[in-house]
């Protein structure tokens, strides 16, 4: 019996053992992070809860009041655990969220850039290549030194960042497509050009747009850390991993490592299975990648 497209890409991502457990680990990261308030012990975002004379405490000890302090402390007296925990929402969040509309925008502007064709192409595949002649991170510091800090400013910058890869890449799967019989035939029956667009153009250019989906969630987490490191990205009242990192990078010389080590090191998990999921869909959607 024939497999399913659904049923191939499932049984060939699986064969993958460590694109696998990436995948597992994504999952458990995602679940720690939506059930940070219930299972982290301390909210690091409420400063009634922060005690100073905790500052900088290592691994293992315990305060005053009796919590254990599993992974230290900062230079506030916020417990490393439940910053990691928090922390690990925000990057998600900002990564995910960006992404998305990112995708939206860049998916939207590819397929019409295809579709279209002549000025509208032409003009559209400017703007790409004007964006993408910046370096990113350039692009996002203008854009937080006019805006400010915050986390909505910061998703702003990273879609302004990342929409042109999206329209580069559904322009590329479109106008492969675009000469295919169901499209000519779609147009023969006087559809409306969205619908055309939308309808039956869209679908058969998810996959390269899916991969490159899941490796610009995987770079904007990355983006954001190294904005919040620099202090254009979230504010301190709501540290980011990448915040954390940056609060300890004074003290690394000092023996007290933990401070950026371990939000450093869920920062690298995050972002290395992330990408070993990109790399594996990428293999499985495109055949002519298998090996």
């Amino acid at each position: 019996m024939e497999q399913s497209p659904a049923r191939r890409v499932l049984s060939d991502f699986a064969a993958n053992k460590v694109a696998l457990a990436a995948l597992v680990v994504i999952a458990v990261i995602v679940l720690l992070a939506l059930a940070a308030s219930l299972i982290a012990p301390q909210n690091p975002y409420d400063l009634a809860q922060l005690d100073i004379m905790d500052g900088r405490l290592p691994p293992g000890s315990a305060s005053a009041d009796g919590l254990t302090f599993w992974l230290g402390t900062d230079d506030q007296g916020r417990d490393m655990l439940s910053g990691i925990l928090y922390g690990l929402r925000i990057s998600l969040a900002v990564g995910a969220g960006s992404a998305i509309v990112a995708g939206i925008i860049g998916t939207a502007l590819g397929l019409s850039a295809a579709y279209a064709g002549g000025r509208i192409e032409a003009a559209i595949m400017r703007l790409v290549d004007l964006q993408l002649s910046f370096p990113a991170i350039l692009v996002a510091l203008m854009i937080l030194a006019f805006l400010g800090k915050g986390v909505v400013n910061v998703m702003l910058a990273l879609v302004i960042v990342e929409w042109a890869s999206y329209a580069r890449t559904a322009r590329s799967a479109a106008l492969s497509e675009r000469a295919r019989e169901y499209i000519e035939a779609a147009e023969c029956l006087a559809l409306p050009r969205w619908r055309v667009v939308f309808r039956h153009l869209l679908p058969n250019c998810l996959p390269p747009l899916i991969v490159i989906g899941t490796i610009q969630v995987a770079r904007a987490i990355a983006l954001e850390a190294t904005l919040s490191f620099l202090g254009l990205g979230v504010p301190i009242t709501e540290p980011s991993l990448g915040l954390l990192i940056a609060n300890g990078y004074q003290y690394m010389l000092s023996g007290k490592y933990w401070i950026s080590f371990y939000p450093g090191i869920a920062l690298l998990v995050t972002i290395m299975a992330i990408n070993l999921v990109g790399d594996q869909l990428r293999d499985v959607l495109n055949p002519r990648l298998q090996r």
